[in-house]
């Protein structure tokens, strides 16, 4: 029989934090401590009610170490923290002797992936990004569509991704573009990085809009032109589709054809976690393109002129 694998979340309160709760029941595995500094966490019950709780890192830090010590070390840190925290709570799960799986996106800035590779390359731990989108079945279907059509195509392709934010969002850290690396990059991450996965590097690189509240440019890869729009504004999603009483949209098509994935999210990081579980996560070279895209949007100028997604000039 299999032994099971032990497991701490660090940002147990969070949004995403009960996916990686449920990846962990779900794989038959055991949540023995989480922490974060809100203690709004009753969630936790509905999955592992014995788990210990902290709501201060030093003594979380020092009953993980304790587990460590005496031969109780954790197998796994998950971590669902803030964006800005990704890096130092990845630290920390390599310190403690544990495989670490952190949230998208794994970090904010590309010099941050080359330190945490030469500290990995120190242990004998690994660290895996969660990147759902690679594990859905309607873009798994994509791309082996995609490797198998023409090698000399170049592909249209329109991404739109609306998925309206009360006023809450502007006022957390996810409203603060040092803390979350603004909407493009807390909302965008994995689609860029499911896009050149699928279609290849970044050629070119130009963006159109970027504010707190949405962000749109144009890449050119190797094998695709593409045209993206995000927001988290509930105005910008057309009426047709605010009449359905939805929130949120995923539009993906190439060249005119519109790819289904609007379902199949909910199992994705238990996905993820039985992917890792079998020795294939996507470790660090795997979140490095992505880290560089949104990075480089940050520190672009906006550009007016070009081949706009059609809400840009509605927005």
């Amino acid at each position: 029989m299999t032994k099971l694998k032990t497991f701490a979340l660090i940002g147990a309160a969070g949004y995403i934090a009960p996916r990686h709760m449920k990846a962990i029941k779900d794989t038959g595995n055991e949540l023995v401590a989480a922490l974060d500094k809100n203690d709004s966490v009753g969630i936790i019950d509905s999955y592992f009610p014995q788990a210990d709780f902290f709501t201060e890192f030093e003594r979380f830090d020092r009953h993980v170490d304790k587990l460590r010590r005496s031969g109780k070390g954790l197998d796994y840190v998950s971590i669902a923290s803030p964006n800005y925290l990704h890096d130092a709570h990845i630290r920390f799960g390599l310190r403690s002797n544990a495989h670490v799986i952190c949230e998208k996106p794994l970090v904010l800035n590309p010099w941050n992936v080359d330190a945490l590779k030469e500290i990995e390359s120190e242990s004998d731990k690994k660290i895996f990004n969660i990147l759902q989108l690679r594990l859905h079945p309607s873009i798994v279907e994509l791309k082996n569509k995609i490797e198998n059509g023409p090698k000399d195509k170049i592909y249209d392709v329109d991404l739109t991704y609306l998925t309206s934010r009360g006023h809450w969002y502007f006022t957390s850290w996810k409203g603060d573009v040092t803390k979350s690396g603004g909407v493009a990059t807390n909302i965008g991450v994995h689609f860029f990085d499911m896009l050149t996965w699928i279609f290849g590097d970044v050629k070119q690189n130009i963006v159109h809009l970027h504010d707190k509240e949405k962000a749109g440019g144009y890449f050119e890869l190797e094998r695709a032109r593409v045209r993206w729009f995000l927001t988290v504004d509930y105005n910008s999603i057309p009426e047709n589709i605010q009449e359905t009483g939805a929130r949120t949209y995923r539009s993906i098509t190439v060249d005119g054809e519109e790819i289904e994935f609007s379902g199949g999210f909910t199992d994705l990081h238990t996905r993820s976690y039985e992917h890792i579980l079998e020795g294939k996560g996507f470790g660090l070279e795997e979140a490095r393109r992505s880290i560089e895209i949104v990075h480089d949007i940050r520190s672009k100028e906006i550009v007016t002129i070009g081949e706009m997604h059609p809400l840009i000039n509605t927005n």
